[in-house]
């Protein structure tokens, strides 16, 4: 089962081709989620801004992953969470967003689909799933550098 995901997510990628844009065909256009899109929030007494739209995305940084610690508990618009299931939290991102995690040591593409808030650690830009970092071969190594790119159709945050 694991080969056959392996194999889904770089046959997937292939077909995003040569663009510095990835496109899908599949991307859903959501609607803004009802929670966690307020124009900015605090943690740790740092202020982040939540972006308007996810369109222009385009960032390199380190990617961490959670698991057990948050499995079933409420992500930031509300949604379960589940380690087991591809998803991830990003700081500044709408939500729900899409976005193509690139890991930067194996060239391994994963879509992912943003609904929560995250990482607060010093340079971090996404936190994943267990299931995606899994995906990424990012479990053993525990933070990993990656390309973060928003995929079309692009979302916005609810206003």
């Amino acid at each position: 089962m694991k080969i056959k995901t392996i194999l889904l997510a770089i046959g997937l990628s292939a077909l995003a081709g040569c663009s510095s844009t990835p496109k899908y065909d599949w991307i859903p256009k959501e609607q803004p989620s009802r929670y966690g899109n307020m124009e900015s929030y605090v943690v740790f007494g740092e202020r982040y801004y939540v972006r308007d739209s996810s369109k222009g995305y385009d960032e390199t940084g380190y990617a961490s992953w959670y698991g057990k610690k948050f499995h079933g508990r409420l992500t930031s618009n509300r949604e379960k969470y589940d380690m087991y299931e591809v998803s991830a939290a990003h700081k500044t991102l709408p939500l729900p967003s899409y976005v193509e995690v690139t890991n930067l040591d194996n060239g391994r593409k994963l879509v992912v689909r943003v609904n929560d808030r995250g990482p607060f650690h010093d340079g971090r830009i996404i936190d994943l799933s267990y299931k995606a970092a899994d995906l990424l071969d990012i479990v053993n190594k525990g933070v990993q550098k990656v390309r973060v790119v928003a995929l079309e159709p692009y979302q916005t945050r609810k206003k």
